[in-house]
């Protein structure tokens, strides 16, 4: 019986790691931090995709330059090899893994099929707070939303942590165009901004660079030694480096992990600390979220960050787990909620579950290399709305109690007016029967379901056209 390999490439195992933290014995093994020191030999660097106006990418070409630079092949392979090493093991550490995945997955259903009433209810609670609420039907709208904002309290320079919605309306691009400087907080975010590269992974955005490429981005870029490529020498000088601007900057932005209507409440995980300095330090606090986000109650949100942090790093839970309800005394919170295509999406059939997605790295790792035709098909099969005992590919964990477990008398929705209580709401889980509860449950809602999510579209699309 053959066995998965520790490492790939053994050669880049260092031997001479003496700055890493052990306890009894073991190398620390946490955030995203490799659980092995690793060393590549230094090569030129392969730059990224060549843009080229409105004209698609070429993957294939920009993925076969970057295969030509062995060491940075062999690195890119052993980071994420080493990555998804430490979530397989994260994740048959707990034996309800899958109860959670499956919870999380219904928790989601839900509040899909009843998105717009979240979302008002959300909105209401935030406000409640002192919490200015903007609505922005898509990318162009965003952008202009915050300048607005911006402008009101002549800001010209914003710090932000780590948003893969504001990578997704061209924020930083837009922002730079009326002469605002936006300065990333994220360690990973911040070399690529300084390379003027845009990231390169969801979660670990310079993944493909080696310690030497981050010494000649620093040195040419905040003056550090372009000979010293020890990481702590550079994570210390780019945080002397960034320290200045954090105090001096006119407002922070941060992204969004969950929005809980209950609370009218933004949660964002991270790992360095950076969200809290941008949403604390400046006076002014904006917030971007894209309408997905919502989650209906606080103690739902248990379920998704004890699945978030082992999906995306390989580690219990991310260092920071940051609530962020309403303005600091002398301060304001604007939260600026994003539809940018996903209403149409809600809309459609085949495609709707896509918006459970909370963003972790494992589908991202394995769709770019795909052919456009070959990666619709697998979309759609990781999608489709019967897939109900889709189970993780290295192993199926044990389910030996439930993780949740809801009282009767505390469901998700609440009987609408003139209508009956929605077969989906009904997400109590016991420890025996749950897989034949949940099979129940989707098999009987599954056309109202559907008719449930057409209505939440159409609703979320006659309030944007309301304006």
């Amino acid at each position: 019986m053959s066995t998965t390999p520790a490492m790939l490439h053994p050669e880049l195992l260092a031997h001479d790691d003496d700055q890493s933290i052990y306890r009894d014995g073991r190398r620390l093994d946490h955030a995203e931090g490799t659980s092995k020191p690793l060393r590549a030999k230094p090569e030129p660097r392969p730059r990224g995709a060549k843009i080229h106006g409105n004209r698609p990418i070429d993957q294939a070409e920009a993925a076969a330059r970057f295969i030509a630079a062995p060491e940075h092949e062999k690195m890119h392979d052993e980071r994420l090899w080493d990555l998804r090493q430490k979530r397989d093991r994260e994740m048959h550490g707990i034996p309800e893994w899958e109860e959670l995945r499956s919870l999380a997955s219904a928790i989601k259903e839900h509040t899909l099929t009843n998105l717009d009433e979240y979302l008002e209810q959300f909105e209401a609670n935030a406000r409640s707070h002192g919490v200015h609420i903007h609505w922005a039907r898509d990318a162009a709208e965003h952008n202009r939303t915050v300048h607005g904002i911006l402008n009101d309290h002549g800001a010209k320079s914003l710090i932000k942590s780590k948003s893969m919605l504001t990578e997704e309306c061209g924020f930083r691009h837009y922002m730079a165009s009326v002469g605002i400087e936006v300065i990333e907080t994220d360690l990973g975010e911040r070399i690529q901004q300084l390379d003027h590269e845009d990231p390169s992974h969801i979660v670990v955005p310079a993944v493909h660079k080696l310690r030497t490429d981050v010494a000649q981005v620093f040195a040419k870029t905040i003056g550090t030694d372009p000979n010293n490529s020890d990481v702590h020498y550079l994570a210390e000088s780019l945080r002397q480096a960034n320290r200045p601007l954090i105090l001096a900057a006119d407002a922070g932005m941060t992204g969004c992990n969950f929005a809980v209507a209950e609370t009218g409440s933004v949660v964002v995980c991270t790992n360095e600390g950076n969200a809290d300095l941008s949403a604390n330090v400046p006076k002014l606090h904006i917030a971007s979220i894209g309408i997905e986000k919502i989650i209906p109650r606080l103690e739902h949100l248990a379920v998704f960050v004890r699945l978030l942090s082992r999906s995306a790093l390989g580690s219990p839970i991310t260092q920071y787990t940051s609530h962020f309800r309403g303005p600091r005394e002398g301060g304001e919170m604007h939260f600026v909620l994003v539809d940018n295509g996903r209403s149409e999406r809600l809309g459609l059939a085949e495609f709707w579950t896509s918006l459970k997605c909370i963003r972790l790295r494992s589908l991202h790792e394995y769709l770019p290399g795909l052919s456009a035709q070959r990666r619709t098909e697998l979309w759609r099969q990781l999608f489709r709305s019967d897939r109900a005992h889709h189970r993780s590919d290295v192993q199926q964990a044990q389910i030996q109690q439930p993780a949740v477990c809801f009282h009767a008398q505390r469901q998700l929705q609440q009987c609408l007016p003139g209508q009956d209580q929605h077969p989906r709401a009904d997400l109590r889980l016991a420890a025996r029967a749950g897989e034949r509860a949940r099979d129940s449950v989707r098999q009987e809602s599954r056309d109202e379901g559907g008719r449930r999510i057409a209505l939440t579209a159409g609703r979320l699309s006659r309030r944007y056209r309301r304006g």
